[in-house]
């Protein structure tokens, strides 16, 4: 009885340190780098109303989503792509879909804390594009740029789709994954439901001629 008892607590405990992060591609992560040249094309601004930013964290229980939102930004185009650009994240906006009532503030609560996003001494994440590559997807491209949360930056690349693209508007599409730590987002969750080292963003960004 004791050997099962234990055998048991021994399942428990490996379960308990498994969570599997989202579905997602995760984005390659590299130091921050330098700026140099500015892109050439168009200049369109970031429609915050139309533009979405979608997270999605697990935990060895289930999941959470929600949604945060981009305050500004602009991004320049060249011959229907996006070349460069940058936008700026509300992080106090940050907020669980998954989740009503008592349970939804206190987990948006949570997330605005320093066991996250220490959106007090935090209030904008920003990410600026650096480099864009084409890929062998047709209207599909890899981004480079330098996310920025919590005062650290990181380089991260990742693919992104033209879902649609005119002389005055412009639809872009990425989901992607990121390692939390490397933005000092830390906290385990309980021992008994451990979170996910990952958390994925599907964006949906649209900008328009100003």
């Amino acid at each position: 009885m004791k050997k099962i008892t234990l055998l048991s607590a021994i399942a428990a405990l490996i379960l308990a340190s498994c969570a599997g992060n989202p579905e997602g591609q995760k984005a390659a992560t590299s130091d921050a780098v330098e700026l140099t040249d500015a892109a050439e094309g168009t200049t369109f601004s970031v429609d915050a109303e139309a533009s979405k930013v979608v997270w999605t964290g697990t935990k060895v229980t289930g999941e959470h989503f929600g949604t945060v939102d981009i305050k500004s930004g602009s991004v320049i185009v060249n011959e229907g792509a996006i070349v460069g650009g940058e936008f700026v994240i509300d992080m106090n906006s940050i907020s669980a879909d998954d989740l009503e009532g008592e349970y939804k503030e206190k987990l948006d609560g949570h997330l605005k804390s320093d066991d996250f996003f220490s959106a007090g001494s935090y209030p904008e994440a920003k990410f600026t594009i650096t480099e864009v590559n084409p890929s062998e997807t047709a209207g599909q491209v890899t981004i480079s740029g330098n996310l920025e949360i919590k005062g650290i930056s990181k380089n991260i690349s990742f693919e992104a789709t033209t879902e649609q693209a005119t002389e005055n508007s412009i639809t872009t599409k990425a989901n992607f994954n990121i390692a939390r730590a490397d933005w000092n987002v830390s906290y385990e969750g309980k021992p008994d439901d451990l979170i996910s080292k990952e958390i994925n963003f599907d964006i949906t960004l649209v900008a328009n001629q100003e």
